[in-house]
């Protein structure tokens, strides 16, 4: 059956000449775009877009939309911050409808708000689309959730590496405390920090890791390990960015409700969900 697109009716002005619409592309897979950020897709006139936007949500826009590349990585850049913030600004004065595409979520590590303020300075209407995580994505489709009663009442997303070259200063306590979770994004370069650092306050060795890389994808691969072998595991694997480093109890779930489930983790006759724990030594 062929595909087709979704019909929608939202109630939501177009996007006007002159105006930036900062969009959440969301973690990679393309079904996991939000309306809005369809339809101003396929409004937009430019595309100005970053290095982890897929190219299968790249596809959903206007052919005839120009599209600038931005991207980052680690001492790579497309272009500068200031270099973006000006194409941004320059797009919007020649009254162009642009559409700014972030991997993830804009408001959380996509220096949407730093590019707003830029927007607001020079008098330019923008509006925000908020995506799903990277943690959320990974998380779910990794088999694991980011909360859970019995093993997190509370999660923390942390930035994995700072800014230029200055340390990692975290609240390194408030990280190591039980039934939390924490999720490092862009940590790969500091995992060893980050693991002595969570030992040092209180986290033991073998409490869970789960190292997600390139979440969502059809390229997606994940290694369950723990922090005292947190290094070695990325090395022996090869893990690259863009890969979610997740602290916390609630990995051990992986186990239990990955789909479609492991045969480790079916239920055998009159089996409950609390043996089943405790047959994959949760």
């Amino acid at each position: 059956m062929p595909s087709r697109r979704v019909s929608y009716d939202l109630a939501e002005s177009p996007l006007a000449p002159g105006e930036v619409a900062i969009v959440g592309a969301g973690p990679g897979d393309p079904g996991l775009l939000t309306l809005r950020a369809l339809s101003l897709l396929e409004q937009a006139d430019c595309l100005v877009f970053d290095r982890l936007v897929s190219k299968e949500v790249l596809a959903l826009a206007s052919p005839k939309a120009r599209r600038f590349y931005v991207g980052k990585a680690s001492r790579c850049h497309a272009l500068t911050q200031d270099e973006t913030n000006a194409l941004l600004v320059r797009l919007a004065e020649e009254g162009k409808r642009v559409v700014r595409l972030k991997g993830g979520d804009p408001y959380i590590f996509g220096r949407g708000g730093e590019e707003a303020e830029v927007l607001i300075g020079h008098g330019i209407h923008f509006r925000v689309v908020p995506g799903i995580t990277s943690a959320q994505g990974c998380a779910a489709y990794g088999g694991f959730p980011l909360t859970h009663r019995d093993y997190a009442q509370s999660v923390t997303f942390v930035t994995g590496h700072c800014k230029g070259d200055g340390d990692l200063a975290l609240d390194w306590t408030s990280l190591s405390v039980p039934h939390h979770t924490a999720v490092f994004y862009m940590g790969l370069a500091n995992a060893e920090l980050i693991s002595q650092q969570l030992q040092d306050h209180g986290l033991p060795a073998d409490h869970p890791v789960a190292l997600v890389e390139r979440g969502t994808t059809p390229e997606q691969r994940q290694v369950i390990t723990c922090l005292g072998e947190l290094v070695e595991t990325i090395a022996r694997e090869g893990l690259k960015p863009p890969t979610l480093i997740v602290v916390g109890e609630v990995v051990r779930l992986a186990n239990i409700l990955a789909q479609p489930a492991p045969k480790e983790a079916t239920f055998a006759e009159g089996e409950t969900l609390e043996l089943v724990r405790e047959r994959i030594a949760l």
